[in-house]
């Protein structure tokens, strides 16, 4: 029999009126892990009756000393046999907390724990050998508690019986390794000097360390803060489904955080429509009564008929996540494909799923060395943070704010590829106000596509000034006419002469240039047009954003000319102008220009004449289905659709 609680009642998120903490312990792999959790079982009462007593028994019988170790292996081996005691998720109860401690037995590992979600961890216990003092892995798990934002850390400095309780030592380990932590931004909660093997420090105070006057192992983590109840946090209610029930619709889903109730007035994120509760139904009986928490899958009902979609976000008015295009994240990288900007992946936030494109890469680190540089990649269990544009709008929170809705996961063709936590939201990249109503065309894509024969596209020529992007977007420009087809020319000048004449040149009003463009062509695009914009857009992050933005109708095309040939050549004179001072911010730009990694198209003016390279942009269009030379005509499409 056990004494490890099962609680059943309603109450925090362990189910009692106990707080719960959940403790993430780091180190060392030989500094004294196993043997502090064995010793912490034993003196919180957690370890079934009689399992000591058999251990040491054993052990005596085996002329072996007994190791507080040995009731890990043991405990694991009655886990096998069906007895609830997990050794990576270990349970047992202080005085004031019923505590999970989470054993992570070394960086890699403990990376992926975190990744996955399986141990939200409200703090740590970071263990010190006393003899061996601070180690590189020691730096390197604390490094690693910063990355994931564990700001409570209770450091446990092992092993005094080896140095013999010296007061020195300790002060010297604890000094060093507050200095570390301090500097990332971690203030120790406390430093406590142990035996675990002996007792001393553990639960209780004994006279080899009476010149310590802090909290025992235990005391720490009576003082260490547990996470919000879930239920206490704004309401978060995440639609998974939409059902027609009669003359209802039912909205469901699981509350991953706050509670809702009948009469509620909430608000359907991103798109931010309001509306009130009417009902909380429930299968084959009547609607649920009360207030309904965190934890429990609902369907309720509205009192007005709105379009909600899976993945929208419910939450009550002024407390909303929120709505945005745009994310900086923390990944924690497992594929073994380095992740790198411009890359495009799939982002799931909840249960929402929406496409994305990682616009830049800062930080990547790499855990092993610590070491935190200026990196285009990210390369397999490594951690960096990342910018992404988002193809549509999503709801989201901080994980700093919710730890529910403040989680993502990175897919990379089919595959779980990383994961990690929102770090910011963009505001400046929200999603469109609930007071604005898009106006849908009245005509449907495949109408358009059977009078032009072909898909509304973006073709995006990028490339230096006088490359040849003008010359080739005019000539494909005319090309898809004379065939029938609807394209309409973009260049970045000529809108810099209108819609864009408030715009200088800094990298800021560049982004902006490209993403209006972006913006623009994606409408085109959508109405069945293929947009053809020319322009330099020389930032590798503002076309991946750009493309993001069109989604999979973007087609990239790098003219790869020279740069001496540009500028030799550059019909509108830039170059010359930048020279003059007539062109304030152009001067450099053949050393800022960024080219691209991944393109649909590279064209290179000087090699290949007009003539060729429209055949090739053709042939590429076709390659991708925007051009349909079979596509059907617009009397068959009419003949169809009234038939239907």
């Amino acid at each position: 029999m056990t004494k490890i609680v099962n609680p059943t009642s309603l109450g925090m998120p362990n189910g009692t009126t106990r707080p719960q903490l959940r403790i993430v312990i780091v180190g060392h792999v030989d500094h004294g892990k196993s043997t502090l959790v064995g010793r912490l079982l034993h003196e919180t009462g957690g370890l079934p009756d009689g399992k000591l007593e058999m251990l040491k028994a054993v052990s005596a019988r085996r002329g072996m000393p007994f190791e507080w170790s040995f009731l890990l292996d043991a405990l694991q081996t009655e886990r096998d046999q069906g007895i609830t005691i997990d050794t990576t998720q270990i349970r047992f109860r202080t005085k004031l907390r019923d505590v999970i401690l989470i054993d992570a037995p070394g960086h890699a590992e403990f990376l992926r724990n975190m990744i996955t979600g399986a141990s939200q961890a409200d703090g740590a216990v970071l263990i010190v050998d006393a003899l061996e003092g601070v180690r590189d892995q020691t730096r390197r798990h604390a490094y690693l508690l910063h990355l994931l934002g564990v700001k409570q850390v209770a450091v446990v400095v092992n092993k005094m019986d080896r140095v013999d309780f010296s007061a020195l030592r300790f002060q010297a380990i604890s000094d060093e390794i507050s200095a570390h932590l301090i500097e990332l931004g971690v203030t120790p909660a406390a430093v406590i000097p142990i035996s675990a093997r002996d007792g001393d420090g553990v639960a209780t105070h004994t006279d080899r360390i009476g010149w310590y006057r802090g909290p025992t192992v235990v005391g720490a983590l009576d003082a260490l803060k547990p996470a919000l109840a879930l239920d206490e946090l704004p309401l978060r209610l995440p639609v998974q489904a939409i059902y027609k029930f009669d003359d209802r619709r039912i909205v469901a889903g699981r509350i991953e955080a706050g509670h809702l109730a009948v009469g509620d007035d909430v608000v359907i994120m991103p798109a931010g429509k309001r509306a009130k509760i009417k009902s909380v139904e429930r299968w084959s009986a009547m609607p649920l009564e009360g207030e309904h928490g965190a934890g429990r899958s609902v369907g309720i009902t509205l009192d007005r008929e709105l379009f909600v979609e899976r993945g929208d976000v419910i939450a009550h008015v002024g407390a909303v996540p929120s709505d945005t295009r745009r994310l900086r994240a923390r990944i924690f990288w497992l594929h073994d494909q380095p992740l790198t900007a411009g890359s495009s992946i799939l982002l799931r936030l909840g249960v929402r799923e929406v496409r994305g494109r990682v616009v830049a890469i800062e930080k990547a680190i790499d855990p092993g060395e610590l070491a935190s540089v200026e990196t285009k990649q990210i390369a397999r269990n490594h951690v960096g943070e990342i910018e992404i544009a988002l193809a549509q709008p999503v709801a989201a929170d901080r994980y700093i704010d919710n730890p529910r809705t403040g989680r993502l996961v990175i897919e990379v063709g089919g595959r779980i590829a990383g994961g990690g936590l929102v770090l910011s939201i963009d505001a400046a990249q929200r999603a469109v106000s609930s007071d604005i109503v898009p106006v849908q065309s009245a005509l449907q894509p495949e109408e358009r596509s059977a009078r032009y024969r072909h898909q509304g596209a973006v073709v995006w020529f990028t490339g230096l000034p006088g490359s040849g992007k003008s010359t080739l977007a005019r000539a494909l420009e005319h090309r898809l006419f004379a065939k029938g087809g609807s394209p309409i020319l973009l260049d970045g000048d000529t809108l810099r002469a209108g819609l864009n004449r408030d715009l200088g040149f800094s990298a800021a009003d560049r982004s902006e240039n490209v993403r209006r463009l972006a913006e623009m062509a994606g409408h085109l695009a959508r109405n069945g047009h293929i947009a053809i914009v020319a322009a330099v857009s020389p930032s590798r992050g503002d076309r991946a954003e750009a493309r993001s933005a069109v989604d999979t109708a973007f087609h990239e095309i790098y003219v790869a000319t020279p740069a001496e040939i540009c500028e030799q050549r550059d019909p509108k004179g830039h170059y010359a102008k930048a020279r003059a001072g007539d062109l304030p911010g152009f001067t450099g730009i053949a050393n800022d220009y960024q080219a691209p990694e991944t393109v649909e198209l590279r064209i290179d003016t000087s090699t290949v004449d007009v003539g060729r390279a429209i055949d090739g942009i053709e042939d590429m269009l076709r390659q991708t289905q925007v051009l349909d030379d079979g596509a059907a005509d617009l009397a068959t499409f009419e003949a169809a659709r009234v038939t239907a």
